[in-house]
C-alpha cells in the first residue's frame, strides 16, 4: 500500500531527476526489478531522498505516470489553443477540427511520451493504484468540452452537453482509428487521416449550427 506519511515537496530539480531516472529504469527493467537504490544512484541523490519525496516505489511509479500524462495534457491544451481558438470562422470549422485531430495524432499519439505511458501501463498493470488507472483521467475530454462550449457560444456549434460532444468527437475520430487499425498515430500510418476526416464530418453533421 502507498505510504500515507507527509512527503517532502523538495526541489524541482531533484524531483525531476528522480522521475527521469525512475522512468528510464521502469521502462528498461520493469517495476519489480527496479530498486529504489538504482533510482537514487541514477538520479544522483540518496535513497533516503527518494523515500522522502515519494514515499515508496509504487507511489514513485504513479508519479512517473502522472508526469508523462501531464506532458501530454500540455500538448493537448497547446494544440487546442493553436487550432480551435475563438478566431475560427464557420467556413473554416471543418479544417480547424481536422487540423486539431491530425496534430493530436502526430504530436501526442506519435510522441515518445505517449509511447512511454503505454509501455509503462502495459508492463506493470498490477502495480498501478487501481485497475484501469489513467494518469490523464478526464482532463483531455474536459479541455475539448470547454473548447466546444466556446465554439457553441460563438454560434458555430449546437452542443447542449459539451462533455458528451467531446466524448463523441473522440469516439468518432481517434476511437475509430484505434478500433480499426490498432493505432491512431498518423505519423506512422497514412490510413489514420481519412478516418479522422470522416469522423470530423460525421461530428459536424450532428453538431454544426444552421
Amino acid at each position: 500500500m502507498p505510504t500515507t506519511k507527509l512527503l517532502r515537496e523538495g526541489s524541482a530539480r531533484k524531483r525531476a531527476a528522480i522521475l527521469s531516472a525512475a522512468r528510464e529504469l521502469f521502462l528498461a527493467d520493469g517495476f519489480d526489478r527496479t530498486s529504489v537504490d538504482a533510482v537514487a544512484a541514477r538520479a544522483g541523490v540518496s535513497k533516503r531522498t527518494v523515500y522522502d519525496y515519494f514515499g515508496d516505489k509504487q507511489t514513485l511509479l504513479r508519479a512517473t505516470l502522472d508526469a508523462v500524462g501531464q506532458a501530454m495534457i500540455t500538448t493537448i491544451r497547446r494544440t487546442l489553443d493553436d487550432t480551435l481558438t475563438d478566431r475560427v470562422e464557420a467556413g473554416g470549422l471543418e479544417d480547424a477540427l481536422v487540423t486539431f485531430s491530425m496534430r493530436i495524432a502526430t504530436d501526442m499519439l506519435g510522441s515518445a511520451e505517449y509511447a512511454t505511458l503505454q509501455r509503462l501501463v502495459r508492463a506493470d498493470p498490477g502495480h498501478l493504484p487501481h485497475r484501469g488507472y489513467n494518469s490523464m483521467a478526464d482532463t483531455p475530454d474536459e479541455a475539448l468540452a470547454e473548447r466546444f462550449a466556446a465554439l457553441a457560444a460563438a454560434g458555430l456549434l449546437h452542443v447542449p452537453d459539451p462533455r458528451l460532444a467531446a466524448d463523441q468527437f473522440i469516439a468518432l475520430t481517434f476511437g475509430v482509428a484505434l478500433d480499426r487499425l490498432g493505432s491512431a498515430n498518423a505519423a506512422e500510418d497514412a490510413r489514420v487521416r481519412p478516418l479522422l476526416v470522416e469522423g470530423v464530418r460525421t461530428f459536424l453533421r450532428a453538431y454544426r449550427t444552421g
